[in-house]
């Protein structure tokens, strides 16, 4: 009788059943399906295509491929767990896993956002500051600054160990609301609020050395087409002709680097005037003049750049929209007064986190949309093959 009671009294505590998410469960059952399988594919993808293709082995894309990790995580070990739970609205795999479950999840999710922080950093000291760029993420303080990402996310949700436990409104485990505090609002604080918006700062600064930057090139270049009406006064030469050839040459050079193939490609690339995409020209077409070179260059880079910068702050945004609501709705539902139902779908949201970068990338970034494309065909081989013989 007492073993009966025992066991049905841990049957309540992991129980997150409830009339009306009853038909909910099928929804987030099968959104989690999905977000598990695309998570998985993608991310792996992702990790792949950077081992396999020597272009995007670049030192921006380590600190991608560190997100991809992060979500990859979530999708292959946490989310399976997550849908099971929602399958039968409770939690099965005792409270060990329900410890390990929780500091997981908040492993994963304070890697993604130092990984976002990072991303944001190393975004504006390319443009601001190339010689701290090349100092912080040089190989060596990549390896230091990816390490220490995930030891201060380890050290920040370990001492919470304790205080995991099974959350009904959400059916997973987190920590508890009430324990803990004010360590976890300090800690939530730190990661949700004061970090991403660190993150939006520095976009915010990026944009204005950017504008800047691109009002200055406009100007460099009105100032040559005047000079070419006007031979006499090129000679004398213009304050904005010189602002704009040092903008040109700095900017030509800061974002070739982005490429970042090797220290040597680099500096030829600079001394060139052209940016490292210079290998898709095609054979037999001939080359420009140096000016030509050094303004076409200019603009290919100005506009590389400014896609990788667009699709890094897509990611971010994303991030902002898959969490937000749901730290908004237990910010202001302290007293588990709102609806069960909705507690689940802004959790649910959050999931999206997990799966959405691959498919950025592949929608924003060329070079990844075509490793992408080969590893799919490499993979699809072996089917075609037994296909066309048959």
């Amino acid at each position: 009788m007492l073993m009966n009671h025992t066991r049905q009294a841990e049957e309540d505590l992991f129980s997150c059943y409830s009339p009306s998410v009853v038909g909910y469960r099928y929804v987030a059952v099968v959104w989690g399906c999905a977000v598990t399988i695309t998570g998985t594919v993608g991310n792996l993808m992702t990790i792949l295509a950077f081992a396999f293709e020597p272009r995007l082995r670049t030192r921006f894309n380590v600190l991608i491929i560190n997100l991809a990790v992060a979500d990859l995580l979530y999708c292959t070990i946490l989310q399976p767990i997550s849908v099971d739970s929602y399958l039968h609205l409770s939690w099965r795999s005792g409270q060990l896993w329900c410890s390990i479950f929780g500091l997981l999840l908040f492993l994963s999710n304070s890697v993604s956002i130092l990984t976002l922080c990072l991303i944001a950093v190393s975004r504006y000291l390319l443009v601001a500051k190339r010689a701290v760029f090349d100092q912080v993420f040089s190989d060596r303080g990549l390896v230091v600054l990816l390490a220490s990402v995930w030891a201060l996310a380890l050290v920040s949700f370990g001492p919470l160990w304790p205080i995991y436990v099974f959350v009904p409104q959400v059916c997973t485990c987190s920590f508890h609301r009430t324990k803990g505090r004010p360590y976890t609002t300090i800690v939530l604080f730190f990661y949700f609020f004061l970090g991403l918006g660190c993150v939006g700062v520095f976009y915010l600064l990026i944009y204005k050395r950017v504008l800047i930057a691109s009002r200055a090139l406009l100007r460099y270049r009105l100032s040559r087409r005047s000079s070419r009406k006007k031979p006499l006064s090129s000679a004398h030469g213009s304050p904005d002709s010189g602002l704009g050839s040092a903008v040109t040459n700095a900017w030509s050079c800061e974002i070739s680097s982005q490429a970042d193939l090797t220290q040597a490609k680099d500096q030829v690339a600079c001394e060139r005037g052209s940016d490292s995409s210079a290998a898709d020209t095609p054979a037999g077409v001939a080359h420009p003049t140096p000016s030509a070179t050094a303004a076409s260059a200019t603009s290919g880079d100005d506009s590389e750049f400014k896609r990788v910068t667009r699709m890094c702050f897509t990611v971010f945004l994303c991030f902002v929209f898959c969490f937000v609501p749901f730290l908004l709705l237990n910010i202001a539902d302290r007293n588990n007064r709102a609806p069960q139902v909705l507690h689940m779908i802004s959790a649910n949201l959050t999931w999206l986190n997990s799966c959405i970068n691959p498919i950025l990338y592949a929608v924003m970034n060329r070079q990844f949309r075509q490793a992408y494309g080969v590893l799919l065909t490499t993979a699809a081989a072996p089917c075609t093959r037994v296909w066309t013989t048959s």
